[in-house]
């Protein structure tokens, strides 16, 4: 991923931390240095560190994932709540052969929707949670969709970021009522076809309540729809539904545009305003979402990143696992062609005579004179690099490291495999190490001195 929002930079940051908080603390020394040399406050190389790893350790590829991941799953639920709608308002209407009872018909529209909703605001009022086999859910099929196993971290790491400032309540709720949204318009439109295509008749029954009862709870309930503009069917209409279904045209349309009005007003617009209002609280606290730099994982750094005096030297064991030379090296803006050896000894008389133009950055052989370098590539990165090794040396893991380190501080990037110092020989096994894992680099190398392709940048 190359451009992130800040809730995205927010969770990859708190993604590398809790990494680390589980499994150590990563081989962070060119991030560290890359992010004290981008500058800014704590938090803005805070940020800086997490995204370098984050993108070497292949986690900003897995957020992209999981957002994809996320996005089919919302889009799975989002169609499964249109048919979900559809088929309550088919149950409750039915083909049209026998008459609808008007109250089953509005149980089967409303009455789960509402359930849901008062348990919501219960869950919001006194626990302060609510939805949570609806979020998990999402999150489930999200990491499913993904097909990333390193998306699995991502899940845990965005809850606890939003539980900070009680945004998961917000988002969840966002997602429960926008399904239900979409339910219930879906309910609504097949609701008005089904009125539009075929002829229903409208009736209420009881065995044990009076007809006043109805009649009452009919007006009450056809109170607010009438304010926007519904029909109520009159008193008239309702006691002689109560009977058979009146075979009248205006009895009809009466009760259609009731039960519409009623659909409408208590089951699509409260799901409406709590979306809306779930939507700007999330806004609102997203906006205000920073990193705690008092937890244990981001003070910690401070030091590193902030230090109060620079300290050179590389402090952190080799790396368990080699990264590529790639990607980094295409965006530096680099001049001018550089040398430099690692891990000379005095039978290697040093430097060669050097074309015009090629600079010698010595021989690296302490912590000091390799931080230092660093330092200065990253200011001034080269636009080509040579990088002189003993082959009669075994390529271990912290000069692979070094050279790899070296490498993605440059435009482009050789090793040069020097040959044997007078009377002596190369091991053929040894060297056959030193192309292994040169190649595993992925970086060219040579037996002879790339002086040309240093001067002129090419052979």
């Amino acid at each position: 991923m190359t451009d992130l929002t800040p809730l995205q930079q927010l969770w990859l940051t708190e993604t590398v931390r809790l990494r680390e908080e589980h499994a150590g603390t990563l081989e962070d020394q060119e991030a560290n240095r890359l992010a004290r040399h981008a500058g800014g406050d704590l938090a803005t190389r805070v940020h800086a560190r997490a995204r370098w790893l984050a993108d070497r350790d292949g986690l900003s590829e897995a957020l992209g994932h999981w957002l994809q991941g996320a996005r089919l799953a919302l889009l799975a639920m989002a169609l499964l709540a249109i048919i979900s709608g559809a088929g309550l308002a088919f149950a409750a209407l039915g083909d049209g052969q026998l008459p609808v009872n008007v109250f089953w018909a509005l149980g089967s529209l409303l009455g789960l929707n509402l359930i849901l909703l008062l348990s919501w605001a219960l869950g919001l009022l006194f626990a302060g949670e609510h939805g949570a086999s609806l979020g998990r859910l999402w999150l489930w099929l999200s990491e499913k969709l993904a097909r990333d196993a390193k998306a699995a971290q991502l899940a845990p790491a965005l809850l606890l970021l939003l539980q900070r400032k009680k945004l998961n309540r917000w988002a969840i709720g966002l997602l429960v009522h926008g399904l239900w949204l979409l339910a219930m318009l879906s309910a609504l439109v097949l609701l008005l076809t089904l009125m539009a295509t075929r002829r229903y008749g409208f009736v209420w029954e009881t065995t044990i309540l009076r007809g006043d009862t109805f009649v009452a709870l009919t007006q009450a309930l056809g109170a607010l729809p009438a304010l926007i503009g519904f029909s109520l069917p009159s008193e008239a209409m309702i006691r002689a539904s109560g009977d058979s279904a009146l075979n009248i045209e205006n009895a009809r349309q009466a009760w259609a545009a009731w039960l519409v009005g009623v659909v409408l007003v208590y089951g699509l617009l409260p799901r409406l305003l709590l979306a809306l209002l779930c939507l700007w609280r999330w806004k609102r606290g997203r906006a205000a979402l920073s990193l705690d730099l008092n937890l244990p994982g981001y003070s910690q750094l401070r030091e590193a990143l902030m230090p109060s005096s620079e300290r050179l030297g590389v402090k952190d064991a080799a790396p368990q696992q080699l990264h590529r030379v790639e990607g980094a090296t295409g965006t530096l803006d680099s001049d001018g062609a550089l040398l430099v050896a690692i891990e000379l000894d005095d039978q290697y008389p040093w430097p060669p005579q050097l074309p015009h133009g090629v600079k010698d950055a010595g021989i690296l052989d302490s912590r000091e004179s390799r931080q230092k370098l660093l330092e200065q590539m990253t200011r001034f990165p080269p636009a080509r690099l040579a990088i002189a090794c003993d082959p009669r040396r075994s390529p271990d893991r912290g000069s692979l490291a070094l050279i790899a380190e070296l490498a993605r501080n440059a435009g482009a990037s050789r090793a040069w495999l020097l040959p044997a110092p007078p009377g002596q020989a190369l091991d053929a096994e040894r060297l056959g190490d030193w192309h292994a894992a040169l190649q595993q680099l992925e970086l060219p190398f040579s037996d002879g001195a790339p002086l040309s392709w240093l001067e002129t940048g090419h052979d």
